[in-house]
């Protein structure tokens, strides 16, 4: 007997006014826009989307993949039916048992910062504002240290559902977004896997080490499993940004953390 036939969707949104990825009942959240639209499309009342990686509330997304059985669409027809915020900029049949999620072997993600004084109207719902004095060269050995394999207990929330606190982080680092001129700074990372709040407590606690208030050995010392008490604060969601994931062991960003995305 067949596979069933499977779909791998490229979906770029902007999470401000979403209640996150997942469908949540009442409430607007990227799947069930998505799945609305697809049924519509389709002439299918099951629609379930499988993503590689489910943002929260507020969380943005360049790359994300998602999957379903089924025959694929042409984005414009989904586009027609879908809210501004959400946009389908690639459909494509999939090799048959794919799943955006259990396939992928990496994502990326980008948390990105406004770094000048004067506040940006066009990046206020995109970037952190963060008007202060940063060590750049203290942010970039902290990413440094970030790459490898490491227990990261403490940049997830104490009541958590995760039993698996070791991550292995491919590529992390600083890097300038734009001119120098527009005062953006991304850090972006890949890694095998996050979880819950990981990306955003560890630039607010980067951002600790680039003011001054922690050292970069204090950061180090966080990377060994410390109680979340011990890093520091939680960074908004407006600034992180779902760049892509990576399947068959291929990779969104370089070392560097550059590089193309979305894969």
């Amino acid at each position: 007997m067949a596979a069933e036939p499977v779909v791998r969707l490229l979906i770029e949104y902007d999470g401000t006014d979403f209640s996150g990825w997942a469908r949540q009942p009442g409430l607007r959240t990227v799947q069930g826009e998505l799945e609305r639209a697809l049924g519509i499309v389709l002439r299918r009342d099951d629609v379930r989307l499988t993503v590689a990686g489910r943002t929260d509330a507020g969380v943005h997304a360049r790359g994300q993949v998602a999957s379903y059985p089924g025959e694929p669409v042409r984005p414009d027809a989904v586009n027609a039916l879908l809210p501004y915020d959400i946009a389908v900029t690639g459909c494509a049949a999939a090799p048959p048992g794919f799943d955006a999620r259990h396939d992928a072997t990496s994502r990326a993600y980008a948390y990105r910062i406004l770094t000048r004084g004067a506040r940006s109207p066009f990046e206020r719902r995109r970037a952190l504002h963060w008007p202060h004095p940063l060590d750049h060269a203290a942010l970039a050995r902290c990413a440094e240290l970030v790459v490898g394999t490491h227990d990261f207990t403490a940049f997830t929330p104490t009541e958590t559902d995760h039993v698996r606190f070791s991550r292995d982080v491919l590529s992390a680092a600083w890097v300038p977004a734009g001119s120098p001129e527009a005062g953006i700074a991304e850090f972006r990372i890949e890694a095998d896997a996050f979880m819950r709040n990981m990306i955003r407590v560890l630039v607010g606690t980067m951002l600790d080490v680039g003011r001054g208030r922690r050292s970069v050995a204090e950061f180090a010392a966080l990377l060994e499993g410390r109680p979340r008490s011990e890093a520091g604060a939680t960074a908004p969601p407006h600034g992180l940004h779902f760049l892509g994931a990576g399947y068959g062991g291929a990779r969104v960003l370089r070392d560097d953390g550059g590089g193309s995305f979305p894969v």
